[in-house]
Formats: C-alpha cells, structure tokens, sequence
C-alpha cells in the first residue's frame, strides 16, 4: 500500500532541512564554544554568566543563517523577521535552559570539563529546537 501522494517528497524535504538546521547548529556550537571560551578562560566571566552569553550570541548566529538559508525566508528587517527572530529566541531559551543546565551538572556532579559539558547540553537541545521552531516559528509540518 502506498502512502499518501507527496509525502515522500515532503519527508525528504524535510529531512533536508533538518541537515541544513545541524550544519547551521554546527556554525552555532563553533560560535558558543569560541565566546564561552573567550568570556569564561579569558575575561574570567563565572561560568553561569558566560554560558548564557555565548548561547545567546549563538543563537543570532543561527536564527540569520536558519532563516535565510534552512527555511528560505531570505534576509530583511520586515516584521515578519522580526516576529521569527522573538519566536526562535523563545523556543531557543528552551534550549538554553537545557544546555546550561546540563553543562552545570556534569561539570558540578560529574566533575566533566566545561568545554565537553557544553556540548553534551548543545546536542541534546538541537531536537527541541528544530522541531519547535519548524512548527512555530517557521510553521513547517515535522
């Protein structure tokens, strides 16, 4: 039996979207990782101030290339642009609870390096934000 017309297409678009979101990602864990590193080992900023720094500088890092490359809405100070960056910033504090809070345990409890711990939090954050943010900020259907 088989499926409904499109869906394939549509399954590997999606797919598509979700490589073009990691590559983007991946742009974003080099981009925190840089600013983490600067705030924490060379400013001497604590911990839990540096983290969500270098997240939210990471995260204007991805809403541009996400939004004009992974979703195709293309690059423009229209509201529209302004209405996604508010949703992925939102949908991304998601991510950024579960990204600090789980650096904050493995290096606290587990005594793991800080660098590591960020991006075990980093990976386990990405399938939130790619499925909230496909369905609300750029309303996609996962």
């Amino acid at each position: 039996m088989k499926g409904q017309p499109g869906a394939h297409d549509a399954t590997w678009a999606m797919l598509g979207k979700l490589v073009k979101f990691s590559a983007v990602g991946a742009s974003g864990v080099a981009v925190n990782t840089v600013v983490l590193f600067a705030l924490f080992q060379l400013a001497s900023v604590p911990l839990l101030v540096a983290s969500p720094l270098a997240t939210e500088i990471a995260i204007a890092n991805n809403f541009i290339w996400n939004d004009y490359w992974t979703f195709g809405w293309g690059l423009g100070l229209q509201s529209d642009t302004v209405r996604r960056f508010l949703k992925f910033n939102l949908v991304s504090l998601g991510g950024l609870a579960i990204t600090t809070g789980v650096l904050y345990e493995l290096v606290t409890r587990l005594g793991w390096h800080y660098l590591f711990a960020n991006l075990v939090g980093i990976g386990l954050a990405t399938l939130w934000n790619f499925v909230l943010n496909s369905v609300w900020t750029w309303r996609e259907s996962v």
